[in-house]
């Protein structure tokens, strides 16, 4: 990526004295593949319908064995593109569940009234699936500026839909909505922002949620194209460089979680993925390693993007960390 001024990341790790190291797994995050129904403007995934990149039931059942082998994890965070368009995605789920590990689908919303997909939201309910759903804004013309004309109408449509199944009201039915900014700035306040969402949504759509989170926008793949493309690139670094904050570095999501790749390569997170920056003295596939527990007590591979999940109130796949 382009090269920004002093101090690098790496450099402010060494400033204040910190090496940045997993220290145990959690969590384990899988993505299923590109293919998306949507192509949206921050997707630093760069998925969308053309994309071909697919993992495989042999690699799933590759992953299952691994888990088997790694008591430590709690819980498998599936990602995509849209990770519902994966062929062995209910087999995959239906088998995490059976070994009693929480399951957690990042949901686009609009794949549960695409055609062909009706089943999500009622198999989603049926496995207690925990459903993490992008929602940029509460407002139709925000979020079609970044996702599309009719994707707000469909994500309100899938919301109630996941609502009469007993989302947000259900205890074992979790429903949480995320919000990315629509441009170059930091996310606002997560708590008072979830409040309007929550006011907001419910008021005038009558649709209702448990938790907010707040994510950053990360200087990569498509959003980098577009801050290269406006000439915010260096503004916007600069931002995330200064709001930099040593508390949010103690709660990054890479230090209990790693991150695997449609083709069943070892990430220290969904963002080094999309770079393909791993770490030198980590094992590099899932066929490499025994148990995920090898992973434990490594350093984690960093790079200027960071700056992104340590800039103010801090960013991680649940939101603010600090």
């Amino acid at each position: 990526m382009t090269e920004i001024s002093v101090p690098t990341f790496r450099e402010r790790l060494r400033l204040h004295d910190v090496e940045l190291k997993r220290e145990g797994i959690s969590t384990l995050q899988v993505n299923l593949g590109r293919l998306c129904n949507l192509a949206c403007l921050h997707c630093h995934v760069e998925a969308g319908p053309k994309q071909t990149e697919i993992m495989t039931e042999t690699t799933q059942a590759r992953l299952l064995e691994l888990v088997d082998a790694s008591p430590g994890i709690r819980t498998v965070d599936l990602t995509g593109g849209a990770p519902e368009m994966n062929p062995g995605f209910r087999d995959f789920v239906v088998a995490l569940r059976a070994r009693n590990i929480a399951v957690i689908d990042r949901c686009n919303l609009t794949i549960l009234e695409a055609e062909g997909y009706q089943w999500a939201g009622e198999f989603f309910a049926e496995n207690q699936v925990h459903v993490v759903a992008s929602l940029p804004c509460y407002s139709k013309e925000n979020v079609e500026k970044q996702r599309g004309r009719g994707v707000f109408d469909d994500s309100i449509l899938a919301l109630r839909r996941l609502n009469n199944l007993g989302y947000a009201k259900d205890p074992r039915l979790r429903l949480d909505l995320v919000y990315n900014p629509l441009g170059a700035s930091l996310p606002p306040d997560q708590l008072k922002l979830e409040a309007a969402y929550k006011n907001e949504l419910r008021e005038i759509f009558e649709v209702e949620f448990n938790q907010l989170y707040t994510i950053t926008n990360m200087p990569i793949k498509r959003f980098l194209h577009q801050l290269e493309r406006d000439g915010k690139l260096s503004e916007y670094m600069g931002l995330l460089v200064s709001s930099f904050n040593l508390r949010a570095l103690e709660n990054v999501m890479c230090r209990n979680l790693v991150s695997i790749s449609w083709d069943g390569l070892i990430y220290d997170c969904d963002f080094n993925q999309m770079l393909e920056l791993q770490d030198g003295a980590a094992s590099k596939s899932i066929w490499e390693i025994d148990s995920l527990d090898q992973c434990v007590n490594r350093r984690i591979a960093v790079a200027d993007h960071c700056y992104g999940c340590t800039a103010g109130a801090g960013s991680s796949c649940n939101g603010a960390v600090a």
